[in-house]
């Protein structure tokens, strides 16, 4: 987990990273004192408080979906403090009456929640991530492999969300197990092979990989279809046979051409690189 803090007009939101499911959570008391404009922390403490009791006797979802996790408070140590996803706060924003909610929002569009604007505009988040792959420098190629393995991951988690896969975790918990299978290593080894931090591990994968991972993903969605695979057992048992299908190709490959297909290329700059190595070999 990476821990640090956003500024949304002046005033700091303590967030942080978890690479298991590859999103921010943010501390819902800073975005409460933000809405209330309170300049007492232990006023937006109470009216959360409060505000968590009343959501929770209407059987609101927005309560049940937000963790604690350890933020550093004011006095530098860290305490175990109520955080959400930017799709929680979205609707926890909602049921507190302020000037601030619009812009609030945005802002959590910005820096937390890219998926609301790709629901809200599909056509306009593709154009908007090409441009920026082109930018970075990649193929054609490269760029329109990278759309096609994504299409087939949207398909395969369209599956998961209407048969009993929880969004978050047991998503990544699949997702870990069929890239486990077909490369032989953990999503988050991979990420290190390739010196990523909290970069998109798709945004650094070869042609080949991201081949093998769409294989991978097509395999597991046919496969649990087949079985009408429902709930987190099934879909593991579909995950493992899908993962095995591209390992076998991947094998295959690699004994005709002697190269490894799982590699350590990514698309870093050259002085992002340079700073990976030097701390690893401090």
């Amino acid at each position: 987990m990476k821990n640090d803090t956003a500024i949304f007009e002046g005033h700091g939101i303590r967030r942080v990273y978890d690479e298991k499911t590859e999103m921010w959570f943010f501390s819902v008391v800073d975005i409460i004192q933000v809405l209330t404009q309170q300049p007492d922390y232990k006023a937006a403490q109470n009216y959360w408080k409060v505000l968590k009791h009343r959501l929770k006797k209407e059987g609101s979802q927005s309560v049940t979906n937000c963790n604690q996790l350890k933020l550093k408070a004011a006095d530098g140590k860290n305490y175990l403090t109520d955080v959400a996803n930017a799709e929680t706060l979205l609707r926890l924003v909602q049921s507190v009456p302020s000037p601030k909610a619009e812009p609030i929002k945005l802002w959590l569009a910005k820096v937390g929640y890219e998926r609301m604007q790709e629901m809200a505009d599909p056509a306009r988040s593709l154009d908007r991530a090409r441009e920026t792959w082109k930018k970075h420098g990649r193929s054609e190629k490269w760029i329109q492999q990278r759309m096609t393995g994504q299409e087939t991951r949207n398909k395969l988690t369209d599956y998961w969300a209407t048969h009993e896969i929880k969004k978050g975790e047991e998503y990544a918990i699949l997702t870990n197990l069929i890239h486990q299978e077909w490369s032989g290593v953990s999503v988050n080894a991979h990420k290190d092979l390739k010196g990523l931090q909290n970069q998109n591990l798709r945004d650094h994968m070869s042609e080949a990989e991201l081949i093998f991972t769409a294989l991978a993903e097509l395999s597991t969605r046919q496969i649990a279809e087949t079985v009408v695979a429902t709930g987190l057992d099934e879909n593991k048992k579909a995950a493992r046979t899908g993962g095995n299908i591209a390992k076998r190709a991947r094998l295959e490959l690699e004994a005709q051409t002697g190269k490894p297909v799982v590699t350590g290329e990514n698309y870093l700059p050259p002085n992002k690189i340079n700073k990976i190595h030097g701390a690893k070999e401090g």
